[in-house]
């Protein structure tokens, strides 16, 4: 694989939120987190762990998260995903993919019944045959979630270069309570996330959703060039 190889891997990453049913080998799940763990890391602490789900024990899960909903239980997220306040240039950005993304499904934007059943399909892991919950230990610092992130995109690249999609979760941890309980996870071990993996369904017209990224001038600068 050359560099323009693996800059197309980068560019054409998505996020898939449709799946095919066939079961993914452990041999190739390995081979993915192991790839994963070859992330950066600041005085090589290597945060963050991986638990693998597929048949039973993921469906035990996602049953449960689906009763949860059911049930408006309490988030309990235990760190703030989004700034408490959107400036105007970052709620464009998060309009113009939550558009997207239900103009895609044909939801229109009054239909919140809609909405509400697509974004719970978050706790299913959008049906893919492997889920993975991320944790990381609580005593880690800030920086160690930057670790953990680089940790992640090293996982989606492996992963798509053996033509894999994945999907980031970071609604899972909304109810990190009741992965805690199903996964019977030690108290020290903080949810961040889900990760949905599989081959995707190309078919599925969410998953021809296509976002924007900024221009470039508009995030780097450059100096003494």
């Amino acid at each position: 694989m050359n560099l323009n190889d693996i800059e197309k891997l980068i560019e054409q990453r998505r996020s898939v939120r449709a799946f095919l049913p066939d079961a993914i080998d452990r041999n190739s799940l390995e081979a993915i987190l192991t790839c994963a763990r070859h992330a950066p890391s600041g005085a090589n602490l290597q945060p963050g762990r991986f638990h693998v789900l597929t048949g039973s024990a993921l469906s035990t899960l996602t049953n449960a998260l689906s009763e949860a909903i059911e049930q408006n239980r309490k988030p309990v997220s235990e760190y703030s995903y989004f700034p408490p306040v959107l400036s105007d240039e970052l709620k464009a950005r998060q309009h113009e993919a939550g558009f997207a993304l239900y103009k895609a499904l044909g939801i229109g934007r009054r239909d919140t019944q809609a909405r509400r059943e697509q974004f719970a399909r978050n706790y299913r892991f959008f049906d893919a045959p492997v889920g993975i919950v991320v944790s990381i230990d609580r005593d880690m610092g800030k920086g160690c979630f930057m670790d953990l992130g680089m940790g992640l995109m090293s996982l989606f690249v492996s992963a798509q270069s053996r033509g894999y999609g994945t999907s980031g979760i970071g609604a899972l941890a909304n109810h990190a309570d009741v992965v805690h309980e199903c996964l019977s996870l030690p108290v020290q071990e903080m949810v961040v996330c889900g990760v949905a993996l599989g081959l995707p369904d190309h078919d599925h017209p969410v998953n021809r959703v296509r976002t924007t990224r900024a221009p470039l001038d508009s995030f780097a600068s450059f100096h003494g060039f």
